[in-house]
Order: C-alpha cells, then structure tokens, then sequence
C-alpha cells in the first residue's frame, strides 16, 4: 500500500481570504478557487498543499495541530509574517527557541529557530 500526503484541510470563515493570506506569506500557487474552499501548493503540480475549507463557526480553542516553519533568519521571518498581518500569540509555551505566531483567523503555527548542528 502507498500513501501520498495531498493536502492538509484548514476550516476557516472565509476561505478565499485565509487562504490568499497563505499564499502569499509562502509564495504558493493557487489551485484551486471557489467561494467555499481555495487550495494553494509550493508548485502547480507538488503537494502537499493547503486546502481551506469553509465552516461556519470561529475558532473556539488552542489548535490541536499547526505547521512549523524552519526559516534562515528566524527574526528576519517573524518580523515579515507579523508586519503580512500575523500576530505574535502566548499558547503557554514559555521562553522557547521557536516564536508562535497566528495567522488572521488566529490558527497558530511556529517560527522554528536555527537547526542544530
């Protein structure tokens, strides 16, 4: 049996605009638009991708899963997110080598610091 990681589902209010903010904070490609889900990947024809989904409810909690991101410069990254529209969110996780961040529907997900050697 294989198994191909296509896509991971983000629910969301507005799809459409989650999913441009996405986008362009990745520098992905949209594959896919209509007024209840827009699909973005690193290329046309590469996934995994991300699929947002319209729900029609916010965000009530802590999300049970996020995406990590490992960066260059990690300060010169979180300094772009916050100023693409990203806040800066305290999930409990104390004095860290990773920053949390929120995108605009305040799903968290992680500014990774540098790879140890």
């Amino acid at each position: 049996m294989t198994l191909e990681w296509e896509q991971v589902i983000v629910h969301s209010e507005d799809p459409v605009a989650l999913g441009q903010w996405w986008a362009e904070a990745l520098g992905w490609v949209v594959v896919h638009s209509s007024d209840d889900e827009f699909e973005i990947r690193p290329e046309p024809d590469r996934v995994p991708g991300l699929d947002f989904v319209r729900i029609n409810e916010s965000k009530k909690a802590k999300s049970r899963l996020h995406l990590d991101f490992r960066p260059d410069d990690q300060d010169a990254e979180v300094a772009r997110l916050v100023a693409h529209g990203a806040q800066r969110v305290d999930i409990g996780q104390g004095d860290q080598s990773w920053v949390v961040l929120a995108d605009p529907e305040g799903n968290e997900f992680c500014i990774l610091g540098q790879r140890r050697q």
